[in-house]
Parts: structure tokens; sequence; C-alpha cells
């Protein structure tokens, strides 16, 4: 054996020893994951996700992939001559938008994750929160008040929901048979009506639900910075509410912690922002003492 392949071994070594005390910690239980962003478009970073989950599963972990997929549902709407609106970084939904949302979601891109597991040699299943009656819905109303208004203003953007309730059931069955649950994240209310639900805050409750060890949201940053554009690699409620306050941590950064904070505070063990443009992000974050993002704790 050559001293570069006496090296490498001994690499390879480190790095198994080094996962060992985490894979014994979190084998058996279950960990949430919000699939999106970079990683969900980049062929190698794809690649490297499906093998994460793959792996996880293999060594007794139970991984549960939620799933976005904006840019997907903004390129169909416009290959309709459909112009995608905003209110407050969220979609206004009319029934049309809707029914384009449920086929890109729910089978489009929820199929696409399926297969890119199974061809790595997992075992994934898709759903969507209709399945099963996994993720009950409520419409969201937005509030918005302005100085002019005496009285804060409510708009309606369609069918765009928040998770009323959650039943695992369909969830504990497949894990138990060995299946890796792939969510999209669109509800049915009482109404009988679809409610496409933003899929951080479906990771979240599914991981509050679930009584998850971990919560993984993958994001397109480092995770979360301070104002010199540092990583913060461990925070606490009270650092958040401190970030949050003095505003360092601003803009689309603000609903991912909020998620990540309700978690831990109703009993998931951690959450962590991880970056998702980085390879195998979610083992690095996961059997790593150095991982790849942020971790927060209650």
């Amino acid at each position: 054996m050559t001293m570069k392949n006496t090296a490498n071994a001994n690499n390879i070594a480190h790095v198994l020893t080094e996962a060992l005390p985490y894979i014994r910690r979190f084998q058996g239980k279950t960990i949430v994951i919000k699939y999106g962003g970079n990683a969900m478009v980049d062929e190698k970073l794809k690649s490297s996700f499906a093998r994460d989950v793959v792996l996880m599963k293999l060594v007794g972990i139970n991984p549960v992939v939620v799933h976005g997929g904006g840019p997907q549902i903004g390129k169909h709407l416009e290959k309709l001559g459909k112009p995608s609106q905003f209110v407050d970084g969220l979609r206004v939904t009319d029934s049309e938008t809707m029914d384009v949302v449920e086929m890109v979601l729910g089978g489009l891109v929820n199929k696409e994750i399926v297969n890119l597991i199974n061809r790595h040699g997992g075992a994934a299943v898709g759903l969507s929160g209709k399945d099963g009656d996994l993720i009950r819905a409520r419409k969201l109303l937005l509030t918005r008040k302005t100085p002019e208004l005496e009285v804060p203003e409510i708009i309606d953007i369609g069918h765009v929901g928040e998770v009323a309730s959650i039943d695992t059931a369909v969830i504990d069955t497949l894990v138990s048979g060995n299946f890796i649950p792939v969510i999209a994240p669109v509800g049915v209310g009482d109404d009988g009506q679809s409610y496409n639900i933003n899929a951080d805050l479906v990771a979240g409750k599914l991981a509050e639900t679930l009584r998850a060890e971990k919560l993984m949201l993958l994001t397109n940053t480092p995770g979360v910075l301070d104002k010199a554009g540092k990583l913060l690699a461990r925070l606490d409620a009270k650092q958040v509410a401190a970030l949050i306050a003095d505003g360092t941590i601003h803009g689309g950064m603000l609903p991912k912690i909020r998620c990540a904070l309700d978690a831990v505070q109703a009993g998931v063990g951690a959450a962590h922002i991880v970056d998702g443009r980085v390879e195998h992000a979610v083992l690095l974050e996961l059997f790593t003492d150095e991982g790849v993002g942020t971790l927060i704790r209650s």
C-alpha cells in the first residue's frame, strides 16, 4: 500500500470512529429533514442528499423528509401564462394556482425525490398531507398593520394554510415497515379544500408531533450569521431572542429560526439550520463534531 493509500485509509477509519458515538446515540430515533434550496436542484447535491438519507436508514435512524418546491411551481405557472404574486413572501393561491401547486408538489417534485432515494438503495414512499389524513390545515389570514389604518387589515391570500393538526399514523406505519416517508406540504381543511403550507412549518410541526430527536432545515446559507457575517455554530432560545431584537436575524431567516425555536421549545431535541450547498451536509451535521450549520437548543 502506498503512503497516499495508507493516509486515505486512515482518514476513512478516523471518520468512521468519529461517527460511531453519534450513530449509537441516534439509533432508533426520528430525524425530520426539510429538503429545499440548492440541494434540490444541483445534480451532485441531490445525489449526496439521497445517499445521506439512505445511510441514515441503514444505520438504524429514521429519516422523514419534507420538501418544498416554490421555484418549480413558479416555472409551471409561467408556462400556463399565470403570473406569480406574493404577499409577505407567501404565494397568492387561487383555485387554479392550487391545482398547479398540488400537481407540482404532490406529483412531479415528490416522485422525483422518491425516485432519487430509491435509486441510491433506499425504499422511499411519497405522501401529501392528504394521505392517511396526515395534515389537517386551516386557512391562513395575514394581518397587516399600517399607521394609516386604525384597525389592522386582514388579507385573504387564497388556498394558503397553516397546520391545524397532524395524525402520524401513516408515517408510523411506513417507518416501522422500513420505508422512508417523503412528504409534500399540502393539507386539507375541514371545508374539504386543499391548502398549500410552508414546508418549514410542516417540518417543524411534524418534528414536534413525532417527538423527533432532531429537526434539520436545509438552506442556501451557511447557517445563522452574526453582524460580521461569521457563523454562529450554537444558539439557545435566549440568544436567538436577542439576535432577533437587535436585527441580526432578519428577512428570510426569521421564519426559519422561529420554526426551529418552536420545535425545540415543544420538545424536539435540537434543531439545525444546515448549509444545503455543502455535499453530504446532512451527514456532516449529524455525525461530526464540527457540523455545517447552526445548532439550536431550548
